[in-house]
């Protein structure tokens, strides 16, 4: 039964933590790019750096979020069940 709660938030959260973190990089690439959009991987009209640096900040922001709602999902499940649901 703790299994299937923890399965649940977990799959809950990261639904949540997708949104999440699409909303924080399109923030941060505002401040570091001053655009709007970051450039999409098939767009022609921008250069490799420009692609590859993009998708570096996405996946370093998904990482980060990801982690922190992991963890707070777990700390949580923790809390309500009196135990770890890691390995």
């Amino acid at each position: 039964m703790k299994k299937l709660a923890y399965r649940s938030v977990s799959a809950l959260s990261g639904m949540a933590g997708g949104y999440v973190s699409a909303m924080i990089f399109k923030q941060v690439w505002k401040l570091v790019a001053g655009k709007d959009d970051a450039p999409d991987a098939l767009s022609k009209e921008y250069r490799w750096s420009e692609v590859l640096f993009a998708a570096a900040i996405q996946g370093a922001v998904f990482g980060v979020v990801k982690a922190a709602i992991d963890r707070a999902s777990a700390q949580s499940i923790e809390n309500a069940t009196g135990t770890w649901p890691g390995k």
